[in-house]
């Protein structure tokens, strides 16, 4: 869907508390959501002990992250990842039944983990109280993407034009990249090199050492840029300024904020067949979002896709039939 702006947003005296397990790719969703609502955030970060982690989601929560459902109590908690949904739970509690919940993608514990969740459509999870988008929601906006193009990483402005991005996930349970999949983002990246494009690469926590080695060998010739964790983070200054995107189709995150751009994005398949990513990608093919990388970049038309502001607006909705039934 394209992006809508305004319909989502709520009073700026409404609090609303982020409960955090650290991870990227959720606070990218939880923070996208929280700047769509137009509201700061207060985030509390958790790190249960490996006691209370193993048995999260189902478990209590870690009494050292007490902080987490401590008062004031928001008027919104949001929150993603198994081991936040003890907090919630806890929160909810605390809060006298006041605070309005949250959950970010589809909950182990069910539909009753929240009082609203956000889980992607490819879950493919029933309910009156579940909001099931195409794309998970990120911190990409037309107006960030317009101030990275004219102010962009003095990195990526050197490099040649057109630009590439090679948005490069890893092992998840999806599968693993072995030494087939490695040669073969390693080709990809030296074609494109050869093909006279700028190629701008980035991985995720999840690469495997072997993968970023290979792609730094390959990038460091002209034209080339790997970002290797040094100095700023470029990734919105890649996305923006990339006129095609390549992407992993392992990581749902990634793929979604390639199609919030606007470029033509081209998904390698991920190592292994999975039910829930074939969803995904099918959705997005069959929508003119993506195409299945083909050995070759193809040029088409696409319009931004970002289902971050319909999100908003759902909870934005929802939070005020709560307020309106509380008084």
């Amino acid at each position: 869907m394209a992006e809508a702006l305004g319909g989502g947003r709520l009073p700026a005296a409404t609090t609303l508390r982020i409960l955090s397990d650290g991870r990227a790719g959720h606070e990218a969703q939880t923070l996208g959501i929280a700047e769509a609502l137009g509201l700061s955030p207060d985030i509390r970060r958790i790190a249960p002990r490996p006691f209370f982690a193993a048995l999260a989601p189902f478990g209590p929560p870690d009494p050292r992250d007490g902080a987490a459902f401590a008062a004031p109590y928001p008027d919104i908690a949001l929150a993603a990842g198994r081991r936040t949904l003890p907090l919630l739970r806890r929160l909810k509690r605390a809060s006298g039944e006041r605070t309005f919940t949250v959950y970010v993608n589809a909950p182990a514990t069910g539909r009753r983990a929240a009082d609203l969740i956000v889980a992607p459509r490819h879950d493919a999870l029933p309910g009156d109280n579940v909001v099931a988008p195409l794309t998970p929601a990120n911190r990409i906006t037309l107006e960030r993407l317009a101030g990275a193009r004219a102010a962009p990483d003095p990195r990526l402005a050197a490099l040649p034009i057109p630009r590439v991005a090679l948005l490069i996930g890893g092992d998840s349970r999806h599968g693993a990249y072995g030494a087939g999949q490695i040669a073969e983002l390693e080709h990809i990246a030296a074609s494109l090199l050869a093909g006279g494009y700028g190629v701008m690469a980035t991985a995720s926590r999840r690469t495997p050492k072997a993968l970023r080695e290979a792609l730094k060998r390959v990038l460091v010739a002209p034209g080339g840029f790997f970002w290797d964790g040094e100095g700023e983070n470029p990734y919105l200054s890649i996305l923006a300024n990339a006129d095609s995107i390549v992407v992993t189709g392992d990581s749902v995150n990634m793929v979604g904020e390639a199609v919030a751009t606007g470029a033509s994005v081209h998904v390698v398949a991920p190592p292994r067949r999975a039910r829930r990513i074939d969803a995904y990608l099918g959705a997005l093919r069959e929508a003119g979002a993506i195409r299945i990388w083909a050995g070759a970049l193809e040029d088409w038309p696409a319009a931004p896709m970002n289902a971050t502001p319909a999100i908003a607006h759902a909870i934005a909705e929802a939070y005020r039939r709560f307020a309106a039934l509380r008084g």
